[in-house]
């Protein structure tokens, strides 16, 4: 997969051979033939024909051209290149030397280019200067506007991989109509019933069953269109199939090993779990390992062989049970990993008891909660319900208003059966979580208009009881589970996301300076998302076979949608909408926590002020007033787009920033660094190491709560442990989920994370590179207070009792950066997984 294409690369030698290679022309910035710059003669890149090919797609050829000069052009603002090859190349940059009255001058391209056949205008690619719109040269201006119309395209018919086209499509690729209507999905975007953000447009024919929705791609096919530059490198690609090719394996073996065991699908003990994570089979001596290197792909062989104690066809040791096989069932524990975990951005401060609901009562009856002070008082040691809420110290995960209008469906048409939550838990003085209770609600099939049935479990060690509290608590994992994935991680970041990159690319110039600061943070998004859409979260998908509200998963989302606000994905508004801060002017982030040890929010409120000192830097470099925010055409276009078509079923909203001042643009940019880099680093990375071992984080449930009196209740007092896996998620599910989620938390070897560039010569000019400079130190120094953080025994939330210390959101700096895999570690600068 990583390997150069030498069919193509020996016709375009041929091709050179006729005379037909490949040619620039330079643009002149500063002296004019009619609207447009004056144009130099071709020039053609040298010595193609003789240089050596790498085997590798990964490395770089570099060509001379020489340009037969014309000082009465003046200095080049751009340059128009046309590939009369057979074949596209990927350009990178592109460096003049010796600019009369100049020096040097760079063109950062990073772009493939196809033949000129393929597109009806010419490649224009610009100088690394930026300008906003009324400071553009005059002789550019044009090319500039051209540009933005190519990118948008007229609309109309299936794009193809050459096509540079970003537009926008609803969420209507998703379901299968034709095998029936069991793999139906409606349409999400567009309509008040189902809200959603906008996703990139493929052009692709109607279902033949349902015109309403696109027709898909074969099952298996991974060629979805998505503009060829937003699509992954050959690296990055090799490593995905790689990974994926490896999940496989360790989900058939245990399959095909299974057929013989007296439960099929399921684990009979907690060490058959284990099992999937220990033996392995042995590697190949070093003359053999030699051979075999001859006959595959590099990326392919080094994940399969591994040299980092990951053995061949068996799971890696998920980092929750690598100290201790059974710290994870602790009621400490799973408090802590609350804050700290896979999901810690839900935990909100209780400021009333009992819990009450928003659900519109005429329709889902009275679903406030059932729990009592009794409930409660039993396990607070004296304290009494309402001094813990006077004292900030009574947190709640709250899963039922998200959930229970869809409990019924999903128990009724899947093979789910489970329950709307909601857990309490008590900040503790050594700064810790304690349980108090889980209520487990169930809608009145009889008579709706009474709203919930609830059962409130509280925290017990032995016996039936502490098997109940234990399958309690699984259930509450579950809804985490679900809820996590298709809001906190999907929705929230890699759909929220796919409307600004749309936008961006179609409103604002290369030229510009908010591209320039955004485009970094968009990388590989759109293509990880159009995937998620073929094989994850599309109907019959591996999502919805692992994921707990099943068909339901990604309508659920646009339910919740509904109620999403652009400004509370700030992290300080996030914060204090939750309830877990309160304002003091006091402290650098302007904020206090309540739980004072809550990792996420402490690593992520230093490397949230860092992003926003950065952007206030640059910004304030380019827009010394709000007046020229409000009179840059480009800017205000792209902010009228955003809402109006890729976030178009909110624009009305009241909430969204009014982009009239300089306040408007750097809290904007700031939120959309944030989410796409440290928020998705937090909800993502996280994944295996925590939900790798699925018990901890079960993602789906197969029975209720078992009844006394019954063959289930028997069970679980006689062998709970059986009884817990009979309930939580199956044996091919459990393989399957981890499978995808082994491939989600890895880091490429060609990541690029927070604080780096992709390239020294980004920008031409200099404050902003030097404003740069300094927030990648502030990274540094950030990091090295996490690791600080982490060592400190008085923080019992940055390790816990599974010793898995906090460092989701240690930001680029160390040795990781370089090796990608389950590190654990490092902040991407995109959603790019």
């Amino acid at each position: 997969m990583d390997s150069t294409d030498l069919w193509a690369s020996f016709v375009d030698r041929v091709h050179e051979l006729f005379g037909k290679g490949v040619s620039l022309q330079l643009i002149s910035a500063v002296h004019a033939n009619g609207s447009r710059g004056k144009l130099g003669k071709p020039a053609f890149l040298e010595k193609w024909i003789s240089r050596l090919t790498s085997l590798t797609a990964e490395d770089d050829v570099t060509f001379d051209v020489n340009f037969d000069w014309d000082e009465s052009i003046g200095v080049p603002g751009a340059f128009i290149i046309r590939n009369h090859h057979h074949s596209q190349f990927y350009i990178k940059t592109v460096t003049l030397e010796d600019v009369p009255g100049h020096g040097q001058l760079h063109f950062v391209c990073n772009s493939w280019v196809y033949p000129v056949q393929r597109y009806k205008y010419d490649r224009v690619f610009f100088v690394n200067k930026t300008y906003l719109p009324c400071d553009t040269p005059e002789p550019l201006r044009l090319y500039r506007e051209e540009e933005l119309i190519n990118l948008r395209g007229d609309g109309s018919g299936m794009l193809k991989e050459w096509d540079r086209v970003y537009d926008y499509a609803f969420y209507n690729d998703l379901g299968s109509p034709e095998k029936g209507s069991g793999y139906a999905r409606p349409v999400l975007g567009g309509s008040e019933e189902y809200p959603y953000p906008r996703r990139g447009r493929t052009g692709r024919q109607p279902n033949k069953k349902d015109p309403m929705s696109e027709r898909r791609l074969p099952l298996l096919s991974l060629n979805i269109y998505v503009p060829r530059d937003e699509r992954f490198n050959q690296v990055k690609f090799s490593d995905f199939i790689a990974y994926a090719l490896k999940s496989l394996g360790q989900v058939l073996l245990p399959e095909i090993k299974s057929i013989t065991d007296k439960t099929f699908n399921e684990f009979d003990s907690f060490q058959d779990v284990l099992d999937l994570y220990d033996g392995g089979v042995k590697l190949p001596d070093d003359h053999n390992l030699t051979k075999l290197r001859q006959c595959v792909s590099w990326e392919l062989l080094r994940e399969l062989l591994r040299s980092d104690g990951e053995k061949f066809l068996k799971f890696p040791v998920p980092d929750v049970i690598k100290e201790d096989k059974t710290a994870w069932r602790t009621d400490i524990e799973f408090g802590r990993e609350v804050l700290a975990g896979v999901n810690p951005v839900v935990i909100r401060r209780l400021e009333e008891f009992p819990p009450t609901s928003k659900l519109d009562p005429e329709k889902y009856g009275n679903q406030n909660s059932s729990m009592t002070r009794e409930h409660m008082e039993k396990n607070m040691n004296g304290i009494r319900i309402y001094e813990t809420i006077e004292q900030n110290k009574l947190f709640i995960l709250d899963h039922h208003d998200a959930l229970m209008p869809y409990i019924e469906r999903i128990n009724k048409d899947t093979n789910t059966r489970t329950y709307a939550t909601r857990t309490l838990l008590l900040l503790q003085d050594d700064g810790t979580l304690k349980p108090l209770a889980i209520e487990l609600s169930l809608p009145n099939f009889q008579n709706k208009e009474q709203g919930a049935i609830s059962r409130v479990f509280t925290p017990a060690e032995h016996g039936i009881e502490g098997s109940i509290w234990q399958l309690a608590k699984a259930y509450a994992a579950v809804n985490d589970s679900g809820y996590h994935q298709m809001i906190s991680h999907w929705l929230n970041t890699h759909a929220m996301i796919e409307p600004f990159i749309i936008a961006t690319n179609r409103q604002l110039s290369v030229l510009h300076p908010i591209y320039k600061l955004l485009h970094p943070h968009f990388r590989d998004t759109m293509n990880i998302n159009a995937l998620a859409r073929q094989i994850l979260i599309n109907a019959g998908g591996i999502l919805e076979t692992t994921v707990f509200p099943g068909r339901y998963s990604m309508e659920m989302s646009s339910f919740i949608y509904k109620y999403w606000n652009f400004t509370e994905q700030a992290l300080p508004a996030d914060l204090l909408k939750r309830g877990v801060a309160v304002p003091d002017p006091s402290q650098p982030s302007g904020l206090r926590l309540l739980i004072e040890d809550y990792p996420y929010a402490v690593d992520g409120l230093e490397i949230w002020s860092a992003i926003k000192d950065w952007v206030e830097e640059y910004c304030s470099f380019y827009y010394h007033s709000d007046d020229i925010v409000q009179g840059d055409s480009e800017l205000q276009s792209w902010w009228k787009e955003l809402l109006e078509k890729g976030h178009g079923d909110l624009k009305d909203k009241p909430w969204w920033p009014k982009m009239q001042t300089r306040d408007d643009l750097m809290e904007t940019c700031t939120i959309i660094i944030w989410v796409a880099t440290a928020l998705h680093a937090a909800v993502n990375f996280g994944q295996y190491p925590y939900a790798g071992y699925l018990p901890n984080r079960p993602t789906l449930s197969r029975r209720l709560m078992p009844e006394q009196d019954t063959p289930e209740y028997a069970e679980l007092e006689s062998n709970p442990d059986l009884a817990i896996l009979k309930t939580i998620t199956a044996q091919f599910q459990t393989l399957l989920g981890i499978s995808l989620i082994e491939i989600l938390s890895r880091h490429s070897t060609d990541e690029i994370y927070l604080g780096q560039t992709d390239t020294p010569e980004w920008t031409a000019d200099i404050i902003p590179k030097q404003a740069f400079m300094r927030f990648s130190a502030k990274l540094v120094n950030i990091e090295q207070r996490i690791i600080s953080r982490n060592n400190d025994k008085r923080l019992k939330n940055r390790v816990g009792p599974v010793n898995v210390p906090y460092t989701l959101l240690y930001p680029n700096t160390s040795d990781y950066s370089r090796r990608g895999g389950l590190t654990g570690k490092g902040v991407p600068n995109s959603v790019s997984i």
